[in-house]
């Protein structure tokens, strides 16, 4: 099974002063505007790496709830959020972290199998495999 989806963006002006336009397939983004301005001063508007933290949070937290059911275990409640690091590497810049925080309620877990389970979804997630930075969380069982 092949499964496709799509993303597009538009862009007008030069790197500073012009502006973009993000959109989904899903149209859950239509026309979202991200800047220059959004992505690297903090401005009101979406960046890709705020996306791609999405992303990894959502693909990562699916992939342990398939992971938990195969060990007959079922979350009250995952909580996933991922912060992506993104700096000046040798004049250019990179995505060189994602840091993963997760909170979960499973009835039945205990810690040892619930951190070894939570980093077989770390390492196993598609998004996992995409990304080369630096990939690390922090898992908590409440």
């Amino acid at each position: 099974m092949k499964i496709k989806r799509k993303g597009s963006a538009v862009w007008q002006g030069g790197l500073r002063d012009g502006r973009g336009a993000i959109s989904t397939e899903s149209g859950a983004l239509k026309d979202y505007p991200y800047a220059f301005a959004s992505r690297f001063e903090g401005q009101r508007g979406s960046n890709p790496e705020e996306l791609i933290a999405a992303a990894h949070a959502s693909c990562f937290t699916m992939a342990l709830s398939k992971i938990l059911g195969d060990a007959k275990l079922t979350a009250q409640r995952l909580s996933t959020s991922a912060e992506v690091t993104l700096e000046q590497v040798d004049g250019d810049f990179a995505i060189t972290a994602i840091h993963l925080t997760l909170k979960a309620s499973i009835p039945g877990a205990d810690q040892a199998t619930f951190e070894k389970l939570a980093a077989t979804a770390k390492a196993g997630c598609p998004v996992s495999k995409l990304l080369k930075a630096d990939i690390s969380l922090d898992a908590s069982l409440e």
